[in-house]
């Protein structure tokens, strides 16, 4: 066991008394709805793309084997194992104007992956690149994406600019038709959408934003016309400027210190704070990684997969800020000596030391005792994703820069001038929306437009209820038609989404290139064999109901409200378990679970 105070009985109830205490200030102001704008609707006008200009293009009539509705990475590399499984006609559609998915369109000031380079982005080895830095910026991340892209062929058929509006499988032709928003009308044997977990920004429900005359903006929009500079920052347009930003997840963090560099004022519109753990980057050298034997990447991936799912390494090989707390904290091997009570007991107390050094980090580098106190976190650590930045704490000791807290409610309301926050008016040049994503897991809500399978069926009327798929990758009555799973999809949860997504992509491929190779053209997965995984979902979820409905509010527990369906839900043993699941599958090589015809 690592060395920690212990708290007695007492003391942890006046823990989760505080913590209480703490959330039940925030469920009011969680409750209040988010607008979650689509290309046509209410707040379409914040999905501008501010980057690339839109051209015009005649709409497309034609066929090919495979869509792939999204190209960021979990769309490339849908791609990229199709190529290795010798696929031709590959069309990627997206609403940005290049690759990239969520590093297209966050461009902000400071944004950067807050998981180690070396095992985020993704085919390293294949594309012979070793990224700059421990922590990559996005622009170079960007950079890999285009780099991917180009390697596998992806641009030769893709359309961007382009948004799905709905997804038609035609039984008697055996194909999918796929409308967009540009009058394309094409044909597709298979069709894979990859949507990515962070692609419907979220707004606040703000009465009289409308009326606010300053700028505002979503930080996915980044408007660098207005603030000046780029995602390296020089954001000299705000030095007269009055600025809010609104929002301290793991974006306000990242964009925070460089506004608070240029802005006249700056002020930070705080609801939750967020936990503020050691960064520490620095640059990668190349040689070595050079000196690494071949399958270096994902050996490092699966290490650090299995250090944060609490499984015994005889190396950390990562050795950062998550896996310091996950191996050396949260899943201590002495834990397995103990009942399930005491061991519970001893994760709560490892977790409560962990925040203390996050609070006491907070109050060391904050001067100002009460900006501090309003920093400082309440609540189990792993209720939300650990934030890690080496800047942003000290922005606070800027004279510019005030932390309005507006204890847990938000924002009251806008006016012509700025905000209204606790009664007191805020004089505003620039409003910044640093407020996330909507996290939905099925149907409409996470796609934003309607696939429609056998016999008129949608995916929100079958998901209607909640998830229900083949490994969270296929679903039955929509054939030739798969997903790269998002949250909660019945499939592996892993903080280094790319490695999953890497897994699921080999995983898709190799059904579409054996069904290929066997002369099928329809693979549709087998309703029993369905029935049989969402009930391995069921049986394996551990129960979570009564720690996170102890959670801050956040997207883990629905801002609360904890009203997720029950199978949508990870495979509960650890990821690798999943990843061997899908293995196995595929060494058994009789593509089980599907029927092809």
């Amino acid at each position: 066991m690592t060395d920690q105070p212990e708290l007695n009985d007492t003391d942890l109830d006046a823990v989760r008394e505080k913590y209480r205490v703490e959330r039940d200030k925030r469920l009011e102001g969680s409750s209040r709805a988010v607008v979650v704008p689509d290309f046509t609707g209410p707040g379409a006008e914040y999905l501008v793309d501010p980057y690339q200009p839109v051209v015009e293009r005649e709409p497309v009539n034609d066929e090919v084997d495979v869509v792939i509705v999204g190209a960021g990475f979990g769309g490339l590399l849908f791609g990229a194992n199709l190529r290795d499984e010798g696929m031709q006609r590959i069309r990627l559609i997206d609403t940005a104007g290049d690759v990239g998915g969520v590093w297209y369109w966050n461009r902000y000031p400071g944004a950067m992956c807050d998981v180690e380079s070396l095992i985020y982005m993704p085919l390293l080895e294949e594309l012979g690149y070793v990224p700059k830095d421990r922590y990559a910026k996005a622009a170079e991340i960007l950079a890999h994406a285009k780099k991917l892209a180009k390697h596998y062929g992806l641009y030769d058929d893709a359309l961007f600019h382009t948004a799905v509006t709905e997804l038609r499988w035609d039984d008697e032709e055996g194909h999918w038709l796929v409308t967009t928003n540009r009058g394309d009308q094409i044909r597709a044997l298979h069709v894979l959408v990859a949507p990515g977990p962070l692609n419907r920004l979220r707004l606040p429900d703000l009465p009289g934003l409308d009326s606010f005359k300053g700028r505002v903006f979503h930080t996915s929009r980044w408007d660098y016309s207005y603030t000046g500079g780029d995602s390296e920052s020089e954001l000299t347009g705000l030095r007269d400027k009055a600025v809010g930003i609104v929002g301290t997840g793991a974006t306000g963090l990242q964009c925070v210190p460089q506004v608070a560099k240029y802005a006249k004022q700056l002020y930070v519109f705080q609801r939750t704070p967020s936990t503020v753990a050691v960064r520490d980057n620095r640059p990668i050298d190349p040689e070595w990684v050079k000196s690494q034997q071949p399958g270096w990447q994902a050996r490092r991936q699966d290490n650090f997969t299995d250090v944060l799912a609490g499984v015994p390494v005889d190396e950390d090989l990562v050795h950062d800020s998550w896996t310091d707390l996950y191996n050396h904290l949260l899943y201590d091997p002495a834990f397995a000596e103990l009942s399930p009570d005491a061991a519970a007991k001893l994760r709560e107390i490892a977790d409560f030391n962990q925040m203390e050094s996050v609070r006491s980090r907070i109050a060391t580098e904050v001067a100002d005792p009460q900006t501090a106190e309003a920093l400082k976190p309440y609540y189990a650590y792993t209720c939300k994703r650990p934030g890690f930045h080496d800047e942003y704490l000290a922005s606070f000791n800027r004279p510019n820069v005030t932390l309005v807290d507006t204890q847990g409610q938000g924002l009251e309301a806008a006016y012509r001038d700025g905000v209204i926050v606790n009664g007191e008016k805020y004089e505003l040049d620039c409003l910044i929306l640093a407020t996330g994503f909507s996290t939905e897991t099925a149907g409409r809500g996470m796609l934003g437009y309607e696939v429609v399978g056998r016999d008129g069926l949608t995916l929100n009327e079958k998901w209607a209820g909640g998830l229900s798929t083949l490994h969270g990758i296929a679903t039955s009555r929509f054939p030739n038609f798969f997903l790269m799973p998002g949250n909660y999809s019945q499939s592996a949860g892993t903080v280094n989404l790319m490695h999953a997504m890497q897994h699921h992509a080999k995983q898709v491929a190799y059904i579409i290139g054996e069904a290929t190779r066997r002369g099928a053209r329809v693979v549709e997965v087998d309703p029993e064999a369905e029935a049989a995984w969402v009930q391995t979902i069921l049986d394996k979820a551990p129960d979570r109901k009564e720690f996170l409905a102890a959670c801050t509010p956040g997207r883990d527990n629905y801002e609360g409200a904890n009203t997720r369906p029950a199978q949508n839900a990870l495979y509960g043993g650890t990821p690798r378990e999943y990843f061997e699941i899908l293995e196995k599958w595929r060494q058994a090589g009789d593509l089980a679970g599907f029927r092809l015809s």
